[in-house]
């Protein structure tokens, strides 16, 4: 297929591209370029490769890079609460306006695949949260994702993903997700300071969300429809897990509590992924790996402006 990625320069997409190219697909990139060229430009040298400059909330320039399109990830987004808190009315429009405008352009002629999150679940009373767990999001990234997949749902033939914390090595990397940044700081620092470390939360490594995403457009039919949280309930760990986790892999590292501060996103939750598990779906690395992978690379990087989040996916 020729498969269209929004956001396809972000975190995720510069990941799932060379997966989508050996599958067999076609892929054409709709971004802003915000983050610039750089994670892209390998993708130049594959035939199978075609790319424009736009933003998502340009409904008139997707509709026409979308027309040769069979087929709709939609990654463009947003990212995260303090994100999102930074610039709330461009949050709105990107994620909610551009959710409406891939809806438009996508119907029910396309397979649509959307990227939401866990944050949707926000302030939860269960135990353990499945896909029919209510949504209470806290946050304005977590509002505007449970707007996007209303959109999403209604309008078109889909698969919407709540996707775990990433985390792990992309060509477009991030240092503002958990665990990167906490090895980051570990590496650089020798210290860890974490507030509300009892904090549960769910992990998965870029690359297994990458496989799950191409495994929906392998499976589309029998997943077209539903809702799955993406992940692996062996990657449910509190906050000070994964710093304990850390200090084990890296020599030195002190982990200091703190009172002093708290997560906007409310998360403190255990999520299942029998669904997406009963599919075949099954995670290829784990936490212990996927730090012991970001300690090569992070330890010469100085410059973390280079890496900030805005329009990641």
């Amino acid at each position: 297929m020729n498969v269209l990625v929004t956001g396809g320069a972000g975190y995720i997409g510069t990941t799932l591209i060379p997966m989508l190219f050996a599958q067999g697909h076609r892929v054409s990139v709709f971004d802003s370029l915000c983050h610039g060229i750089g994670p892209i430009l390998p993708f130049f040298r594959n035939s199978g490769f075609s790319f424009t400059k736009g933003d998502i909330r340009d409904k008139q320039a997707l509709a026409a890079f979308a027309r040769t399109a069979e087929a709709v990830v939609h990654l463009a987004a947003i990212v995260g609460y303090p994100a999102c808190l930074r610039a709330p009315e461009e949050a709105k429009t990107v994620n909610v306006e551009g959710a409406r405008n891939v809806a438009a352009v996508a119907g029910r002629r396309r397979p649509v695949i959307f990227a939401s999150t866990s944050s949707c679940y926000g302030s939860v009373q269960d135990a353990i949260c499945t896909e029919d767990t209510p949504l209470s999001p806290m946050s304005l990234y977590g509002e505007s994702k449970v707007q996007g997949e209303n959109i999403i749902r209604d309008t078109c033939d889909a698969v919407i993903f709540r996707i775990a914390t990433a985390y792990g090595l992309s060509p477009r990397m991030r240092l503002d997700l958990l665990i990167n940044d906490f090895v980051y700081r570990a590496l650089h620092e020798r210290r860890l300071r974490v507030y509300e470390g009892s904090a549960r939360r769910s992990f998965i490594h870029v690359a297994d969300i990458a496989r799950g995403i191409s495994m929906a457009l392998d499976k589309f039919p029998s997943m077209a429809g539903q809702v799955y949280n993406l992940g692996d309930e062996s990657q449910n760990h509190s906050k000070m897990d994964i710093c304990r986790l850390i200090s084990q892999i890296i020599p030195g590292v002190t982990i200091e509590e703190c009172a002093d501060a708290k997560d906007l996103d409310r998360r403190d939750y255990t999520v299942s992924y029998a669904r997406i598990k009963a599919l075949g779906f099954q995670i290829a690395i784990s936490v212990e790996d996927g730090i012991r992978e970001l300690c090569g690379p992070l330890q010469w990087i100085d410059n973390r402006d280079l890496f900030s989040n805005r329009f990641s996916d």
